[in-house]
């Protein structure tokens, strides 16, 4: 089995600090359980590059009723998918 990272935009939405939806892949996902913050501690990530870094993993659903977990972290742009788990 390979691993194959592959490149997608990403927009978030919070509601009160917490992500509600997102699209994602080309698809609209909702936010289908409680987020849970992720420190940087729990991914391997150089200090001086990703310094504050900080995320979310939570499941989403998309609109056909396909759903994922979703490791999400900010970054000083944008989102970043990290990891998705089925």
């Amino acid at each position: 089995m390979s691993d194959v990272a592959v490149e997608y935009g990403i927009t978030v939405w919070l509601v009160n600090d917490i992500p509600a939806h997102m699209f994602y892949a080309g698809r609209r996902w909702r936010v289908t359980d409680t987020p849970t913050r992720i420190r940087e501690s729990i991914w391997s990530a150089p200090l001086q590059d990703h310094r504050g870094l900080y995320g979310w993993r939570f499941q989403a659903t998309d609109e056909r009723g396909e759903s994922f977990v979703f490791d999400v972290h900010r970054t000083e742009q944008d989102w970043h998918v990290h990891r998705t788990y089925s």
